[in-house]
């Protein structure tokens, strides 16, 4: 793909994301929350997938556009609900991705490609799928979990981390266990992988 094209893809990515009504800080400059998520993402994949296509590179910025539009509390708050609303939001992210990839005319079979990674489909059988997972899975980890660790129980934390790992390949949990934690993170970390 063009350089100038896919900078102009992930700027537009960006564009949405910035619109994020939950607005954060971030080395002095002031970001969406979801635009901060994507760089995150972004920056991930560079120190994880050596050559990554552009289907990988546009998806894994586009993980979260628009996210704040379908909440979690406008859904069911039981195992069902969550599951409706990840499946929607999936959706959601495919088709304002579609848009904006449809804007820049690119090809048919590379937009369904980068559709399917948001969907995740085809996640054990297709590497792309897996490595954006990972992905996820370490920018949750490494910038997330100290959020969610002041607001549930320890209980639920070390269900939270197990059920993060186990989406992870080999991979994806080898370079988990490089990274650096707060002490409290890195102890309930351990209780949830002594299982």
């Amino acid at each position: 793909m063009n350089p100038e094209v896919l900078t102009s893809i992930l700027a537009a990515i960006d564009f949405r994301n910035s619109k994020d009504p939950q607005q954060v800080e971030h080395f002095s400059k002031t970001l969406g929350a979801a635009e901060l998520y994507g760089l995150r993402m972004s920056e991930r994949l560079k120190t994880f997938c050596d050559t990554p296509t552009a289907a990988l590179v546009i998806a894994t910025r586009a993980q979260h556009i628009e996210r704040w539009h379908l909440a979690r509390s406008d859904y069911p708050m039981d195992r069902p609900g969550y599951h409706r609303w990840r499946t929607d939001l999936a959706k959601h992210h495919a088709q304002i991705t579609t848009d904006i990839l449809t804007d820049h005319k690119l090809d048919a079979d590379l937009i369904e490609e980068v559709a399917a990674l948001l969907k995740k489909e085809n996640l054990k059988s297709n590497p792309n799928t897996q490595i954006l997972e990972d992905v996820a899975c370490l920018v949750f980890l490494e910038f997330y979990l100290a959020d969610f660790a002041s607001k549930h129980s320890e209980e639920k934390l070390i269900s939270i981390i197990r059920k993060t790992w186990r989406k992870m390949s080999e991979s994806g949990q080898q370079t988990a266990l490089s990274l650096t934690f707060e002490p409290h993170i890195e102890s309930l970390i351990k209780k949830a992988l002594k299982a």
